[in-house]
């Protein structure tokens, strides 16, 4: 069963994937990237899909924010391998379509992704956690829409600034906060996590909070440093 979701997963991935084009022709500014429109609509797609079923896996079934070792739905788990499935896709799509310094860290990102949520979705085990790994892909959804306006060369609009405010907003809840709210997690369970798991758990969180602090100070030097210099400079 779970070989039939994740094959089946990346396999409806890669269908959007390669029907996107038509569904959203890219705009001229586009043109010259259309691989990569095409690849950030799909992990907008993603996002909005496995944001919102965390969200509404923990509203239907609250029983596994108490127990998020054991306690899941089958619905929980299925969107899970989902997931793993996308990632699994867009890991391979980076790696026919970009040069490898170009996508490196993020197919460092996609490999701890796959192996933490690959090794819950496999055991059946610590899915409510994995579920809350999940709910960083509901800021995901303002920070793809953000690239999506950038290619479209919309950054100097209303929308966009919006946006970008939004997308740092929600960073900070949902990305930042969430990854904190793990690592305390994992420290104050330690004796009920096989020492294998978490080790993994542990290196997981060492990893993705460096990386995504630091993404998060790109995003601020560029959407809010920058762009007042740019006023000023007006």
């Amino acid at each position: 069963m779970e070989l039939l979701v994740l094959g089946g997963s990346v396999a409806a991935f890669r269908l959007l994937n390669a029907g996107l084009e038509r569904l959203v022709p890219p705009p001229t500014a586009a043109l010259g990237d259309r691989w990569k429109w095409r690849n950030i609509w799909t992990s907008f797609v993603h996002s909005l899909l496995s944001g919102a079923g965390a969200l509404l896996g923990f509203y239907l079934h609250p029983q596994m924010a108490e127990d998020l070792i054991d306690t899941h739905s089958a619905a929980a788990h299925r969107l899970l391998g989902v997931s793993v499935g996308y990632f699994l896709q867009d890991f391979i799509d980076m790696m026919c379509n970009q040069e490898f310094y170009e996508c490196w860290e993020l197919l460092f990102h996609h490999s701890v992704v796959i192996i933490c949520l690959g090794i819950a979705f496999v055991v059946r085990r610590y899915v409510g956690f994995a579920m809350v790994a999940l709910l960083v892909e509901i800021n995901s959804v303002f920070l793809h829409l953000r690239t999506i306006l950038l290619m479209a060369d919309l950054s100097h609009t209303t929308y966009y600034r919006a946006t970008s405010l939004v997308n740092l907003g929600t960073y900070i809840v949902f990305r930042i906060s969430t990854l904190a709210w793990m690592t305390r997690w994992l420290v104050l369970n330690r004796e009920n996590i096989p020492p294998a798991t978490y080790a993994v758990g542990v290196t997981g969180m060492a990893i993705m909070t460096p990386m995504n602090i630091v993404l998060f100070y790109r995003l601020l030097r560029s959407d809010c440093l920058n762009s007042r210099l740019y006023d000023k400079e007006q």
